[in-house]
């Protein structure tokens, strides 16, 4: 009978797994529709055929907005940010303690990510934007989003560092 620990690690791992799914899903839908309001914006501006709309402009910035950091976890998640190698093959407890440095920079930058994110998301909660006049709480909120799950999977990566640096054998 598999322990509370184990249980309750396979559910984190089950949860990491499809949140990241769901993080891909949302990731090619934020790109899709982002060429929307970027096409109406190009097209108004170089022909006649369509009226100029005022809400296209804020609605690219905020789907952009979305759509980096988005990418941003999905990037940490797949530990595919670019890194610098600069030391020689110094093992795998050597670049184990070296990638766990990395990420408890990742940790710590999540942290304030979350921390000031909260200021931030809270500011703008009784604001609305001026064209398309909606909550500012539904961009700035993306920085927290971002802190938590940059929590979710840096820790894991962290713990699967940490686990090897101290000489585990998986």
């Amino acid at each position: 009978m598999p322990s509370n620990a184990t249980s309750s690690r396979s559910a984190l791992g089950a949860f990491s797994f499809y949140y990241g799914k769901l993080l891909d899903f949302i990731l090619a839908l934020s790109v899709l529709v982002l060429v929307f309001p970027v096409s109406l914006q190009i097209f108004s501006r170089f022909t006649s055929l369509i009226p100029h709309y005022i809400w296209t402009e804020e609605m690219a910035r905020f789907l952009f907005i979305w759509t980096i950091m988005i990418g941003a976890m999905v990037g940490v998640r797949d530990n595919i940010h670019f890194d610098v190698d600069l030391w020689p093959d110094i093992g795998r407890r050597g670049n184990a303690l070296l990638n766990l440095s990395g990420r408890i920079g990742v940790l710590v930058l999540a942290y304030i990510f979350i921390y000031a994110g909260i200021e931030f998301t809270r500011f703008a909660w009784h604001r609305t934007s001026e064209l398309a006049e909606l909550p500012l709480w539904l961009i700035h909120i993306a920085w927290p989003l971002t802190g938590l799950t940059w929590m979710l999977y840096a820790g894991q990566q962290a713990y699967a560092d940490l686990r090897i640096v101290l000489g585990a054998k998986q």
